[in-house]
């Protein structure tokens, strides 16, 4: 009879094994000896390399010996039918062994980002298939997930009656957008954006680029349309990176906060397009939806002038509404700062 111990004496003898040869070698069944051999991954004594019947085991010390077995892309089609973000992780990382080897706070970055935009897929986007493809290749880890469906920039237009994709971008970098609040916060593309080093978003024709190497914000046409939606998330293996740093940028740390999702930051210079002085009615544009938060971080970076009737809008109207909430300005050039400060001042004189 065949056991876990004669298993890893025949690995450390051939190198690699599987399960077909081992079967009809001590004539046990595969069910058996698929028992024996999970276990001993589970316990990290065997590596799985491969899927289904190309599977194949080696022990932890040859995979160190021979790197060049380990696969450096996992990619596979999904129908979306009654599929589940956490089954197909599960598939990924048990046939992508190089995954395990990385730093628990990439591996976190990773699980939480390809989950939640997994999940957006398969909820929201109402496509037939969709793609997932996985791969850790000059030291930057990846993944795209790919759908042929309504597209997330058109699905927010449709759902919050915008006028643009442009509109619906917008709304999407402020946080908490979704089309199915019942059952979705808002909160994952809007974290995941931000959790790793390149995150980029191509719908019918508009890309979201945002980098947080550099960090910038990029909104652009792209030549080649893509039909539904295409997520692209990358971050360096060794990233220092952290989720719970992450959330906390966006949380109110204040004695009476609920430690919720309730600060947000707003790229300005997303709302310039086409413009370079900003009306009220942009203002009011920026405004959309932000009374949900306690803290709102308005970033002027590359934003050259700010309109008096834009500044008074969000500096003085709206804080003069909203006086629980906290408003603050970063990356102002000289003219900007006038500009906020002179209806900071307004506000307090009217207020």
């Amino acid at each position: 009879m065949i056991t876990k111990e004669k298993i890893l004496e025949i690995a450390k003898q051939k190198g690699k094994i599987g399960t077909t040869d081992l079967s009809k070698r001590f004539s046990v069944s595969r069910q058996y000896l698929n028992r024996l051999i999970k276990e001993l991954v589970a316990t990290g004594k065997l590596i799985k390399l491969g899927a289904t019947r190309y599977a194949f085991y080696v022990l932890p010390e040859y995979a160190q010996k021979h790197k060049g077995i380990f696969p450096l892309r996992y990619r596979k089609t999904f129908k979306n039918i009654s599929l589940e973000e956490h089954k197909v992780l599960d598939q990924v990382e048990q046939t992508f062994p190089l995954f395990k080897n990385l730093p628990e706070n990439v591996r976190s970055i990773f699980t939480y980002a390809f989950s939640e935009m997994l999940n957006n897929a398969i909820d929201h986007s109402t496509s037939i298939r969709i793609g997932i493809e996985v791969s850790i290749q000059k030291k930057m880890l990846s993944f795209i997930v790919n759908d042929s469906g309504i597209g997330v920039f058109r699905n927010i237009m449709q759902k919050r009656n915008l006028k643009s994709e442009l509109e619906a971008i917008q709304d999407l970098m402020k946080g908490k957008t979704t089309t199915l609040p019942e059952s979705h916060s808002g909160e994952g593309i809007f974290f995941t954006s931000k959790a790793g080093d390149l995150f980029i978003l191509d719908s019918f024709g508009y890309q979201l680029i945002v980098n947080n190497e550099i960090p910038d914000v990029f909104v652009k046409k792209a030549k080649k349309i893509k039909r539904g939606t295409q997520v692209m998330f990358e971050i360096h293996t060794s990233s220092g990176r952290h989720l719970n740093e992450l959330f906390r940028q966006y949380t109110n740390l204040t004695k009476d906060s609920d430690y919720g999702f309730d600060k947000t930051k707003i790229q300005v210079k997303l709302y310039t397009i086409g413009s370079v002085h900003i009306s009220r009615s942009q203002a009011r544009r920026v405004l959309s939806g932000l009374e949900k938060f306690k803290i709102i971080v308005f970033d002027f970076d590359k934003v050259p002038v700010a309109g008096q009737a834009f500044a008074d809008e969000i500096f003085r109207v709206f804080h003069n509404k909203h006086p629980h909430i906290t408003l603050d300005a970063v990356n102002m050039n000289e003219g900007v700062k006038f500009m906020v400060e002179r209806a900071r001042n307004e506000a307090e004189a009217s207020g």
